[in-house]
């Protein structure tokens, strides 16, 4: 996954959490952290991409009934956060560094944990994290 993509999921989940969270923060330190990065993500996208009808939509959809993102909403998202970077270097400095202190800041939350951002999953869904884990999913009858 590009640092692009990990921007779009952040800035989707972001927008998700903002969302659900009107009346306030998290209670966990750890989740503090991680509000705080990405923060800072959202920061970065918002300030580049401004009125983009891309990230107002990916507003819009985050604060629906449903509460997520769509594939179609985050893939017009990262076409505009692509041609931004290959557009000024000076961005895509910054963008990364701020992916790059959410993902620090999840490691340290949780060292040796593995993690994953701003993701949809439609139907049955199974995560498997960790090493050598085993799982067995069965659906239906």
């Amino acid at each position: 996954m590009t640092g692009i993509e990990l921007a779009v999921g952040l800035v989707a989940a972001w927008a998700v959490r903002k969302a659900k969270r009107v009346a306030g923060r998290a209670d966990a330190e750890a989740d503090l952290v991680l509000d705080a990065g990405m923060d800072r993500v959202h920061e970065v996208v918002a300030a580049r991409l401004g009125k983009d009808p891309a990230l107002e939509q990916a507003m819009v959809e985050a604060a629906s009934e449903q509460g997520e993102v769509t594939g179609r909403t985050r893939t017009r998202l990262q076409l505009a956060l692509e041609e931004q970077t290959e557009q000024d270097p000076g961005f895509a400095a910054e963008l990364r560094k701020a992916v790059e202190g959410v993902q620090a800041a999840a490691a340290e939350a949780a060292p040796g944990a593995r993690a994953v951002y701003g993701n949809t999953f439609n139907g049955p869904t199974a995560i498997q994290s960790g090493d050598h884990n085993t799982q067995h999913n069965t659906f239906g009858s």
